[in-house]
Protein backbone atom coordinates (compact mmCIF):
# COMPACT_ATOMS: atom_id res chain seq x y z
CA UNK A 1 0.00 0.00 0.00
CA UNK A 2 3.24 2.06 0.27
CA UNK A 3 3.23 2.37 -3.49
CA UNK A 4 -0.05 4.24 -3.70
CA UNK A 5 0.53 6.67 -1.36
CA UNK A 6 3.78 7.08 -2.78
CA UNK A 7 1.34 7.61 -6.31
CA UNK A 8 -0.91 9.81 -4.94
CA UNK A 9 2.21 12.13 -3.62
CA UNK A 10 3.91 11.92 -6.58
CA UNK A 11 0.46 12.90 -8.89
CA UNK A 12 -0.67 15.97 -6.47
CA UNK A 13 2.75 16.92 -6.63
CA UNK A 14 2.79 17.83 -10.38
CA UNK A 15 -1.23 19.27 -10.20
CA UNK A 16 -0.68 21.36 -8.07
CA UNK A 17 2.57 22.34 -10.16
CA UNK A 18 -0.09 22.65 -12.86
CA UNK A 19 -2.37 24.64 -10.37
CA UNK A 20 0.27 27.16 -9.42
CA UNK A 21 0.69 27.68 -13.23
CA UNK A 22 -2.84 27.59 -14.16
CA UNK A 23 -3.78 30.79 -11.33
CA UNK A 24 -0.70 32.38 -13.54
CA UNK A 25 -2.56 32.38 -16.38
CA UNK A 26 -5.53 34.24 -14.76
CA UNK A 27 -6.60 37.51 -16.55
CA UNK A 28 -9.36 38.72 -14.90
CA UNK A 29 -11.11 38.73 -11.36
CA UNK A 30 -13.91 36.27 -12.16
CA UNK A 31 -11.63 33.50 -13.66
CA UNK A 32 -10.11 32.91 -10.05
CA UNK A 33 -12.74 30.92 -8.63
CA UNK A 34 -12.37 28.40 -11.35
CA UNK A 35 -8.63 28.59 -11.68
CA UNK A 36 -8.47 27.12 -8.53
CA UNK A 37 -9.32 23.83 -9.79
CA UNK A 38 -6.44 21.87 -10.39
CA UNK A 39 -4.49 23.34 -7.53
CA UNK A 40 -6.97 22.21 -5.09
CA UNK A 41 -7.52 19.18 -7.01
CA UNK A 42 -3.69 18.39 -6.04
CA UNK A 43 -4.07 19.39 -2.56
CA UNK A 44 -6.82 16.74 -2.33
CA UNK A 45 -4.58 13.86 -3.46
CA UNK A 46 -1.95 14.82 -1.16
CA UNK A 47 -4.49 14.62 1.72
CA UNK A 48 -5.46 10.76 0.48
CA UNK A 49 -1.79 10.19 0.29
CA UNK A 50 -1.87 10.03 4.36
CA UNK A 51 -4.93 8.17 3.71
CA UNK A 52 -2.67 5.63 2.42
CA UNK A 53 0.19 6.13 4.73
CA UNK A 54 -2.92 5.94 7.91
CA UNK A 55 -3.66 2.71 6.83
CA UNK A 56 -0.42 1.04 7.71
CA UNK A 57 -0.41 2.82 10.53
CA UNK A 58 2.54 5.22 9.89
CA UNK A 59 0.90 8.45 11.10
CA UNK A 60 -1.44 8.73 13.89
CA UNK A 61 -4.99 8.33 14.38
CA UNK A 62 -5.66 11.32 14.94
CA UNK A 63 -3.58 12.74 11.55
CA UNK A 64 -5.84 10.14 9.80
CA UNK A 65 -8.99 11.52 11.12
CA UNK A 66 -7.91 14.54 9.46
CA UNK A 67 -6.96 13.88 6.52
CA UNK A 68 -10.07 11.49 6.05
CA UNK A 69 -12.46 14.34 6.81
CA UNK A 70 -10.48 17.07 4.79
CA UNK A 71 -10.75 14.58 1.73
CA UNK A 72 -14.63 13.46 1.96
CA UNK A 73 -15.15 17.08 2.65
CA UNK A 74 -13.84 18.19 -0.46
CA UNK A 75 -14.99 15.20 -2.81
CA UNK A 76 -18.54 15.20 -1.25
CA UNK A 77 -19.54 18.79 0.00
CA UNK A 78 -17.35 21.85 -1.40
CA UNK A 79 -16.91 20.54 -5.03
CA UNK A 80 -20.97 20.97 -5.16
CA UNK A 81 -20.53 24.55 -4.13
CA UNK A 82 -17.12 25.49 -5.28
CA UNK A 83 -18.10 24.29 -9.18
CA UNK A 84 -21.36 25.90 -10.13
CA UNK A 85 -20.37 28.75 -8.51
CA UNK A 86 -17.11 28.94 -10.87
CA UNK A 87 -19.04 28.14 -13.71
CA UNK A 88 -21.61 31.53 -12.88
CA UNK A 89 -18.56 33.91 -12.21
CA UNK A 90 -17.44 32.83 -16.26
CA UNK A 91 -20.86 33.17 -17.51
CA UNK A 92 -22.25 36.15 -19.42
CA UNK A 93 -25.80 37.49 -18.47
CA UNK A 94 -28.61 35.11 -20.31
CA UNK A 95 -30.39 31.87 -19.75
CA UNK A 96 -27.09 29.58 -18.84
CA UNK A 97 -26.34 32.17 -16.03
CA UNK A 98 -29.98 31.95 -14.33
CA UNK A 99 -29.80 27.89 -14.29
CA UNK A 100 -26.28 28.11 -13.04
CA UNK A 101 -27.43 30.45 -10.50
CA UNK A 102 -29.79 28.02 -9.21
CA UNK A 103 -27.08 25.32 -9.20
CA UNK A 104 -25.25 27.45 -6.53
CA UNK A 105 -28.24 27.69 -4.60
CA UNK A 106 -28.43 24.03 -4.70
CA UNK A 107 -24.31 23.51 -3.78
CA UNK A 108 -24.59 25.65 -1.07
CA UNK A 109 -27.57 23.85 0.51
CA UNK A 110 -25.21 20.23 -0.11
CA UNK A 111 -22.48 21.70 1.36
CA UNK A 112 -23.98 22.93 4.63
CA UNK A 113 -25.76 19.37 4.61
CA UNK A 114 -22.90 17.79 3.97
CA UNK A 115 -20.54 19.52 6.78
CA UNK A 116 -23.39 18.82 9.24
CA UNK A 117 -23.89 15.29 7.87
CA UNK A 118 -19.61 14.74 8.08
CA UNK A 119 -19.15 16.09 10.98
CA UNK A 120 -21.75 14.35 13.30
CA UNK A 121 -22.04 11.12 11.58
CA UNK A 122 -19.54 8.48 11.82
CA UNK A 123 -16.67 8.21 8.68
CA UNK A 124 -15.29 5.01 7.94
CA UNK A 125 -12.32 4.26 5.53
CA UNK A 126 -10.87 0.74 4.79
CA UNK A 127 -9.21 -0.75 1.62
CA UNK A 128 -10.42 -3.14 -0.33
CA UNK A 129 -9.46 -4.65 -3.64
CA UNK A 130 -6.34 -2.07 -3.60
CA UNK A 131 -8.66 0.91 -3.86
CA UNK A 132 -9.97 3.56 -0.61
CA UNK A 133 -13.60 3.02 0.34
CA UNK A 134 -14.99 5.80 1.98
CA UNK A 135 -18.37 4.72 3.94
CA UNK A 136 -20.24 8.51 5.22
CA UNK A 137 -24.02 6.76 6.22
CA UNK A 138 -25.49 10.10 6.44
CA UNK A 139 -24.33 11.21 3.09
CA UNK A 140 -25.60 7.84 1.55
CA UNK A 141 -28.75 8.94 -0.40
CA UNK A 142 -29.98 8.60 -4.00
CA UNK A 143 -31.09 12.48 -3.92
CA UNK A 144 -28.08 13.33 -2.70
CA UNK A 145 -25.93 11.42 -5.68
CA UNK A 146 -28.24 13.23 -7.99
CA UNK A 147 -27.99 16.48 -7.10
CA UNK A 148 -24.10 16.05 -6.12
CA UNK A 149 -24.09 15.07 -10.36
CA UNK A 150 -26.00 18.09 -11.09
CA UNK A 151 -24.36 20.05 -9.48
CA UNK A 152 -20.62 19.40 -10.32
CA UNK A 153 -21.21 18.06 -13.98
CA UNK A 154 -23.96 20.20 -14.92
CA UNK A 155 -22.62 22.88 -14.70
CA UNK A 156 -20.01 22.15 -16.41
CA UNK A 157 -21.81 20.98 -19.25
CA UNK A 158 -24.08 24.28 -19.18
CA UNK A 159 -21.24 26.39 -19.59
CA UNK A 160 -21.27 28.65 -23.15
CA UNK A 161 -17.71 27.55 -23.51
CA UNK A 162 -16.95 24.29 -25.70
CA UNK A 163 -13.79 24.19 -23.73
CA UNK A 164 -15.23 23.95 -20.19
CA UNK A 165 -18.00 21.32 -21.32
CA UNK A 166 -15.58 19.10 -23.18
CA UNK A 167 -13.83 19.20 -19.25
CA UNK A 168 -17.57 18.77 -18.31
CA UNK A 169 -18.20 15.74 -20.85
CA UNK A 170 -14.92 13.91 -19.79
CA UNK A 171 -15.70 14.03 -15.86
CA UNK A 172 -19.31 12.47 -16.53
CA UNK A 173 -17.66 9.49 -18.79
CA UNK A 174 -14.96 8.95 -15.73
CA UNK A 175 -17.92 9.50 -13.06
CA UNK A 176 -19.59 6.52 -15.31
CA UNK A 177 -17.01 4.03 -15.74
CA UNK A 178 -16.04 4.27 -12.06
CA UNK A 179 -19.58 3.59 -10.63
CA UNK A 180 -19.76 1.10 -13.13
CA UNK A 181 -16.13 -0.97 -12.28
CA UNK A 182 -15.90 -0.33 -8.40
CA UNK A 183 -18.33 1.64 -7.31
CA UNK A 184 -17.66 0.60 -3.88
CA UNK A 185 -14.59 2.87 -4.05
CA UNK A 186 -16.41 5.89 -6.07
CA UNK A 187 -14.91 9.06 -3.53
CA UNK A 188 -11.08 7.71 -4.12
CA UNK A 189 -11.11 6.70 -7.72
CA UNK A 190 -13.54 9.63 -9.19
CA UNK A 191 -11.60 12.06 -7.45
CA UNK A 192 -8.33 10.80 -9.04
CA UNK A 193 -10.08 10.75 -12.41
CA UNK A 194 -10.90 14.43 -11.90
CA UNK A 195 -7.78 15.68 -10.36
CA UNK A 196 -5.90 14.07 -13.41
CA UNK A 197 -8.21 15.68 -16.17
CA UNK A 198 -8.40 18.92 -14.23
CA UNK A 199 -4.51 19.35 -15.58
CA UNK A 200 -6.86 20.16 -18.89
CA UNK A 201 -7.69 23.66 -17.37
CA UNK A 202 -4.16 25.05 -17.83
CA UNK A 203 -4.47 24.92 -21.53
CA UNK A 204 -8.06 26.79 -21.14
CA UNK A 205 -6.24 29.28 -18.90
CA UNK A 206 -3.72 29.38 -21.90
CA UNK A 207 -5.85 30.29 -24.42
CA UNK A 208 -8.03 32.65 -22.21
CA UNK A 209 -4.99 34.85 -21.44
CA UNK A 210 -3.94 34.68 -25.30
CA UNK A 211 -7.36 36.09 -26.50
CA UNK A 212 -7.17 38.63 -23.36
CA UNK A 213 -3.88 40.41 -24.04
CA UNK A 214 -5.17 40.29 -27.97
CA UNK A 215 -8.18 42.35 -27.20
CA UNK A 216 -6.19 44.42 -25.09
CA UNK A 217 -3.57 44.90 -27.64
CA UNK A 218 -6.46 45.97 -30.33
CA UNK A 219 -8.29 48.31 -27.56
CA UNK A 220 -5.01 50.05 -26.85
CA UNK A 221 -4.16 49.97 -30.71
CA UNK A 222 -7.32 51.76 -31.09
CA UNK A 223 -7.25 54.70 -28.12
CA UNK A 224 -3.55 55.66 -29.30
CA UNK A 225 -5.06 56.13 -32.95
CA UNK A 226 -8.14 58.07 -31.56
CA UNK A 227 -5.54 59.89 -29.25
CA UNK A 228 -3.55 60.71 -32.32
CA UNK A 229 -6.03 62.02 -34.48
CA UNK A 230 -7.66 64.23 -31.60
CA UNK A 231 -4.51 65.69 -31.00
CA UNK A 232 -3.77 66.47 -34.90
CA UNK A 233 -7.43 68.26 -34.52
CA UNK A 234 -6.70 70.54 -31.73
CA UNK A 235 -3.14 71.23 -32.52
CA UNK A 236 -4.76 72.16 -36.35
CA UNK A 237 -7.57 74.14 -34.55
CA UNK A 238 -5.03 75.81 -31.82
CA UNK A 239 -1.58 76.30 -33.56
CA UNK A 240 -0.29 78.94 -31.16
CA UNK A 241 -1.05 76.21 -28.23
CA UNK A 242 0.83 73.53 -29.95
CA UNK A 243 3.95 76.52 -31.00
CA UNK A 244 3.56 76.67 -26.30
CA UNK A 245 3.79 73.19 -25.33
CA UNK A 246 5.87 72.14 -27.74
CA UNK A 247 8.82 74.42 -26.24
CA UNK A 248 7.45 73.37 -22.85
CA UNK A 249 8.61 69.74 -23.72
CA UNK A 250 11.59 70.80 -25.47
Amino acid sequence: MIFFAILNFTLSGAIILVGILTLMKVSQPKEVVFATLPLFFGLHQFTQGFVWLGMQDLISDRALEMAEMAFVFYAKGFLQFWVPLAIWMLEPSGWRKNIVGLLVLLGGGLTAYSLWALTTGPVHVYVLNHALVYETPKTNYFLLGIGYVLTTIGALVLSSSISIRLFGWLNFIGLTLVWMLKPYAFTSLWCLYAAAVSVLLYFYFVERRIAFLQDLRKKEHALTTKLTQELSRLEDRYPQWRETLRKRLS
